[in-house]
Order: C-alpha cells, then sequence, then structure tokens
C-alpha cells in the first residue's frame, strides 16, 4: 500500500518510518511532507493509498490539505494531540486517530484496520463529517459513520431510536424497523453520543430522547419508543432519565 507521511518535525517522521517498516511491511513509504503546501504538491503527484497526517503544522492546520486537494480517495491515519472534541469528531466519522506520543501497537492496529476493509468510496463521506464538526465545534453531530462487517454506514442521528448491547457488539435500532449491528461497545456509544439527546438507561440499552413517546411508572419503570417497542428503565438509572425527561 503506497503510503505518505505527513509531518513537520523530521524527527517524527524518521520515528514513525522506523516503526513502519518494521511493524507494517504490506505500506510502501513512497513520500514525506513537512506542511501544507508541501502536501498539496507530494500528494496529487504519487497518489498514495494511505496518508499518515499530523494534525498540526508549522504552517496550519493539515485540515486545510483536505479542504483543497481535488482528490481525497485515500485513507487517512490521524496523528493528533487534540483535545477530547476533536477526538469525539474523528470518532464519529469513523477515522482512524493516533495520539502523541505514537505507541508501535496502535499504529499497527490502525495500519491492519486499514488493510483489511480498504473503505476508499467511504472517504469522502467520512471527512465531510470530520470537517464539518471541526469547523463548527459547538454544533451538534447531525451525522454518525457505523461501522459494520459490511463496510460503513451513514447514519443520520435523528433516525436512531435507541441501540442495544449484544456483547461486544451494539445494534442500531432506526426509524423503519431497520436494524445495523456495529462492531463497537455500547460504552463507547455512550461516551461519544451527546448526553443532551441520548441516555443509558439500562446496561443493555442507549436511547434516543426525542423517541420516547411514554414512560410507564414502576420500581424502575419502563419507556414506548415510537416505533412501539418498550425498554426498561433500570432503578440506579430511574432518577437521572426522569430528571432528563422533565427538563
Amino acid at each position: 500500500m503506497r503510503s505518505v507521511i505527513v509531518d513537520d518535525e523530521q524527527r517524527n517522521i524518521n520515528v514513525l518510518t522506523s516503526i513502519l517498516v518494521d511493524q507494517c511491511p504490506e505500506l510502501d513509504i513512497v513520500g514525506t511532507a513537512g506542511s501544507i503546501a508541501e502536501s498539496l504538491t507530494l500528494i496529487p503527484r504519487i497518489n498514495p493509498e494511505l496518508v499518515f497526517l499530523d494534525v498540526e503544522l508549522t504552517d496550519g492546520m493539515s485540515f486545510e490539505i483536505l479542504s483543497q486537494l481535488e482528490k481525497r480517495d485515500f485513507e487517512i491515519i490521524f496523528i493528533t494531540a487534540f483535545n477530547h472534541y476533536a477526538v469525539k469528531a474523528f470518532r464519529y466519522a469513523a477515522i482512524d486517530y493516533l495520539l502523541k506520543p505514537v505507541n508501535p501497537f496502535e499504529l499497527k492496529a490502525a495500519v491492519q484496520k486499514v488493510l483489511e476493509k480498504r473503505m476508499h468510496h467511504n472517504m469522502q463521506e467520512r471527512l465531510d463529517i470530520l470537517l464539518g464538526s471541526l469547523a463548527s465545534p459547538k454544533a451538534k453531530m447531525k451525522r454518525i459513520a457505523l461501522p459494520t462487517l459490511e463496510g460503513l454506514f451513514f447514519v443520520d442521528l435523528n433516525e436512531i431510536v435507541k441501540i442495544e448491547a449484544d456483547g461486544s457488539y451494539s445494534v442500531f435500532h432506526l426509524e423503519g424497523n431497520k436494524r445495523i449491528m456495529v462492531s463497537k461497545s455500547l460504552k463507547e456509544y455512550e461516551d461519544m453520543l451527546d448526553p443532551e439527546d441520548f441516555i443509558r438507561i439500562h446496561h443493555s440499552f442507549i436511547i434516543n430522547l426525542a423517541q420516547v413517546k411514554k414512560y410507564i411508572k414502576g420500581s424502575g419503570g419502563y419507556v414506548i419508543m415510537n416505533d412501539g417497542t418498550m425498554v426498561d428503565v433500570s432503578i440506579r438509572k430511574k432518577e437521572e432519565f426522569l430528571r432528563r425527561v422533565r427538563t
């Protein structure tokens, strides 16, 4: 896989190259760049399949590269020391990122994920989600990319009725009785989704508050969702749930 490294520190390029040569022989490092200007010349000329992209460069944010390139059909692994919100944006878009300092095992795992899935045809849409969320940090996320065994599904958040735990997987229940099984745990989505809109009311369920039709009292009680399904509210979560629906 033809690969490019973009970083404004030569030492970082050398370290990353050394790890990749040792851990990821499937990659061919065909070029490096240290700035936005160099990248805008190098990437179209080399046409890589994978780019390791440092978020903060000396002459600006590397997202400017993506905004200016006419063709963005390569996979990207971001390398970042960015804040929590930006990391959440990467997760919404299902784009891999590595936190500095780079861990060799995490780097190898990210590369393997790219090699196994080769989801080039989805990259444009994933980047649109990422760049849109980063351009308006205070704006609510509207879409999410869901990784499945078949590929990526792009879903409007308001379509989600509930999310159900299934072992280490999660099942998204959408409007129209659609279901999508995702290879991530419920805990990951509990951390990722906006707590103003989504709440975990049971160890096995997260619900979309906008999709709640009725609450039935009980020791914990249960909710009836817009699709007619019922979800128990755990005793431990009852007080928080009632507080949220009353505000």
